[in-house]
């Protein structure tokens, strides 16, 4: 039979890509990550000079925060231009934008990730995701820096209502794609992955638009071989199967060779928890922000302090009536942390990104738990950008736009705090360098007049205080037994909230060692 594809080497995919060209890559933090043609197209360019001048599309970082993923492309004279949901695990690249050396712009995760579906369908990409957070036009259209001033955010109305096109200013000419196996007529499994992304929506986009796709593989096997069922991206759609020379480079996360349990070829039996969680600021936290929770959810947590809430939802025998959901596609079992994130252990199914994000965008998520970095006397909330540090959105935008009942979870300051939980109480023993609730944010990522406006029901929930969002602004609904009003919370403020007249003390079991005692009976909604 003959061949559909060419199977070639990553150095020869790296020589056919052309200077001043557009190209698009998936993964996010260390999965899926096409390695080793990223690491030869940096090789080639640092070898050559060539090619020169490129732009760039991903929705998902990816990275390990050092040498791998997208820093490949963080030399002057690579990389020209970008558009990306995050860019966290790229550190060399945000150091690019951070100095004005290229044109950078930072739109949500999943506006990106339709993008690529819309780009292959040639219709325009138009969404109420980012009106009045820093992607939108009036605000800051998602530009980064000095260098980036083409606009390519509009507001426009529909039936009434506002919208935002995201312009597809750029078209992929390439992907860099990876998938598992690869058969002999180019037909892609990506049984072996931990999530799908948009891989084949981008594999579309760019062969619709005339362009190229490579896959980086593991192996290439006869046709006819492979479990249709498990092919994602066909061979109609791929152009160049690339084999990887070297495994360390296909790794299924950057901190795991493989692992079955990702990807639905074995479901483990997780052992329960050594111990409880030691009761510190970030548990009294989750303690309170797991009173949220209500039976036969779907859930989205965010990294960091909102991981807690499953912890301590498995401590007080509920997790189990839980359903998590990660917005790279998988559904149920338990999200992985750090590099791996984006990752699931023993998932019940996982999605493409784009079709995950539907979901979460038409309202799909029961409750969602993210991240306070930064919050103001508006409600707004900044993750994504922090003095020179531009790590991006991700799918903050989006999840938290769109999910009725939002809480963001974090500690009232940050840099050296210290407390102390004892009998009931709370006690500031040191308090952090930088106060996280300041008269206004760096940058909207999301946006508190916005939440209002839509009838969002919206939470901060702190160690030692409770907020909510009202019409007039954040207002304070409860304070930790121990900690005095003035000094440990007014006095760590930027602006003075709204006090609610019934001001109340949290729950004094959650500054107790024992477990609470929650269940599903006991916890009113």
């Amino acid at each position: 039979m003959a061949l559909r594809v060419q199977i070639i080497t990553s150095a020869q995919a790296a020589a056919m890509i052309q200077s001043g060209s557009t190209l698009c890559s998936q993964g996010m933090g260390g999965n899926d990550v096409a390695e080793e043609l990223m690491l030869e197209l940096e090789k080639r360019f640092l070898e050559t000079g060539q090619p020169e001048h490129l732009s760039w599309i991903h929705s998902s970082g990816q990275g390990d925060k050092k040498d791998r993923g997208l820093n490949h492309l963080a030399h002057e004279g690579l990389l020209d231009w970008i558009i990306g949901g995050h860019f966290g695990p790229a550190t060399k690249v945000q150091e690019l934008i951070a100095q004005n050396k290229i044109q950078a712009y930072n739109l949500p995760q999943g506006v990106i990730s339709h993008m690529f579906r819309d780009m292959a369908a040639k219709r325009p990409t138009i969404s109420r995701i980012g009106l009045e957070t820093f992607v939108d036009p009036r605000v800051e259209g998602g530009k980064l820096n000095e260098r980036t001033t083409e606009d390519i955010v509009q507001l426009m109305e529909l039936d009434g209502m506002e919208y935002l096109r995201y312009r597809h200013v750029k078209k992929p000419d390439y992907a860099l794609l990876r998938g598992t196996y690869a058969d002999e007529q180019g037909n892609i499994s990506l049984e072996e992955e931990p999530c799908y992304l948009e891989s084949l929506q981008a594999a579309q986009a760019v062969k619709n638009n005339g362009g190229i796709v490579f896959v980086q593989v593991k192996q290439v096997v006869p046709y006819g071989t492979l479990d249709m069922r498990k092919v994602r991206i066909p061979g109609t759609l791929v152009d160049y199967v690339v084999p990887v020379s070297d495994l360390k480079n296909h790794m299924m996360t950057f901190d795991e060779a493989f692992n079955p349990a990702y990807c639905g070829n074995c479901r483990v039996v997780i052992p329960p928890a050594e111990g409880k969680l030691a009761l510190d600021a970030k548990k009294v936290i989750s303690r309170r922000a797991a009173m949220e929770l209500r039976p036969n959810s779907v859930i989205n947590l965010g990294i960091g302090v909102p991981e807690g809430v499953g912890k301590v939802a498995e401590e007080e025998g509920l997790r189990d009536a839980l359903t998590l959901s990660i917005e790279s596609g998988p559904i149920g079992g338990v999200p992985v942390s750090d590099i791996g994130f984006g990752a699931s252990l023993n998932p019940d199914c996982i999605l493409f990104q784009s079709t995950q994000f539907d979901s979460y965008d038409g309202g799909g998520l029961d409750l969602a738990y993210l991240g306070l970095a930064e919050a103001d006397r508006f409600g707004n909330v900044n993750v994504s950008k922090f003095g020179p540090k531009i790590a991006g959105a991700g799918g903050f935008i989006n999840i938290t736009q769109s999910t009725h009942d939002v809480i963001f979870c974090g500690t009232m300051t940050a840099g050296g705090l210290k407390v102390q939980v004892q009998d009931g109480k709370l006690t500031i023993l040191q308090e952090g360098r930088v106060k996280k609730l300041v008269q206004d944010v760096q940058q909207i990522t999301f946006s508190g007049n916005y939440a209002n406006r839509t009838g969002q029901n919206v939470l901060y929930i702190t160690e030692r205080a409770v907020f909510k969002l009202m019409e007039e602004g954040m207002t304070l609904l409860e304070i930790a037994p121990g900690v005095d009003l003035e000094r440990d919370i007014l006095g760590q403020m930027g602006f003075r909230p709204h006090i609610a007249a019934d001001l109340k003390e949290m729950d004094s079991r959650i500054f107790q060692e024992q477990l609470m005692g929650l269940s599903w009976d006991t916890m009113s909604k």
